[in-house]
C-alpha cells in the first residue's frame, strides 16, 4: 500500500459524501454534510474560507450541530465548541483472512436491516459506540450476533472513502460481554471488505484502550492520531 492509497483518510468524511455516500447527503457550493438520521458528521475543505462556512451553516440551520470528525480547521469564532475528543485513526495495513467468513457463518452471524433498526438504536444507546441513527444502517453492511433471539451485540460499515471501508458502531450488550463478538464481528466485516478488493480502517477514542487493544490485536495498526470536535451553529 502505497501513502497516495491512504491519502484518501485524511478527510474521509468529505470523501464518502463526495463519493459512495453522495446521495445520502446534502451540499452547498463546498460545504457538505449528511442528512441528519443518516449522521450528523460534516465536511469542509481542507482550507476552508468564510464562504465555506457560511455554506456549512446554511446547509445546517442555525443552532444545528457540526461534527467536524477529524477535520482540523477551526469555524469562526462565534461557533460554539460542543466537545473535542482524542481518538486515532486505524488502518488494516495488508494481507487477507483466508477461513474467516466461513467461521463468522457458523458462529451465528447475522446481517442486519431496516427491520432490526429500532434493536439497533436500542443496542447502540446501552453500549454508546458513537453516533448511531434510525438511518446509519444505510451507509453499509451492518452484522449482528443474537442470544435467545434478541441482539446482542452489532457492527457495520460506515464511511465509505475510495478504496476504504470504515468499520464502526462495534458494541456488545454489557450481560454479553467476554465471548469474544466483537473480535468475530470485526473479523467478519473485514473478511468482506477485503473481498470487495477494499481496505478496512476504523476510528476509536484514545480513552478506549480495551478497544485499542482488542484492534492491535485483530491486526489494525495506528495510521495517525485524530482530534473528533463539535460545534454548534450560531
Amino acid at each position: 500500500m502505497t501513502s497516495g492509497d491512504a491519502a484518501v483518510l485524511d478527510d474521509p468524511v468529505g470523501e464518502s459524501l463526495r463519493g459512495r455516500h453522495e446521495a445520502l447527503g446534502r451540499r452547498i457550493g463546498r460545504a457538505a454534510t449528511f442528512l441528519p438520521d443518516v449522521a450528523t458528521f460534516s465536511a469542509v475543505p481542507v482550507d476552508p474560507d468564510a464562504a465555506d462556512w457560511a455554506d456549512l451553516a446554511r446547509l445546517l440551520g442555525r443552532g444545528g450541530f457540526a461534527d467536524m470528525f477529524g477535520c482540523p480547521a477551526s469555524p469562526p469564532p462565534d461557533w460554539e465548541p460542543v466537545f473535542v475528543l482524542e481518538g486515532r485513526q486505524m488502518i488494516w495495513p495488508g494481507g487477507d483472512r483466508p477461513g474467516r467468513a466461513r467461521a463468522a457463518i457458523d458462529s451465528g452471524v447475522v446481517e442486519l436491516g431496516a427491520a432490526d433498526v429500532p434493536e439497533m438504536l436500542d443496542l447502540a444507546a446501552r453500549t454508546r459506540p458513537g453516533p448511531f441513527w434510525s438511518r446509519t444502517h444505510e451507509l453499509g453492511t451492518y452484522l449482528g450476533i443474537r442470544h435467545d433471539g434478541r441482539l446482542v451485540a452489532m457492527a457495520g460499515e460506515r464511511l465509505r472513502p475510495p478504496g476504504w471501508a470504515e468499520i464502526s458502531a462495534v458494541c456488545t450488550a454489557p450481560e454479553a460481554r467476554g465471548r469474544g463478538h466483537a473480535a468475530l464481528l470485526v473479523n467478519t466485516l473485514a473478511t468482506r471488505i477485503l473481498s470487495r478488493g477494499e481496505r478496512p480502517f476504523l476510528h476509536v477514542a484514545e480513552t478506549n484502550t480495551a478497544a485499542v487493544a482488542l484492534y492491535e490485536r485483530l491486526g489494525f495498526e495506528t495510521r495517525t492520531h485524530v482530534t473528533f470536535r463539535g460545534f454548534r451553529v450560531p
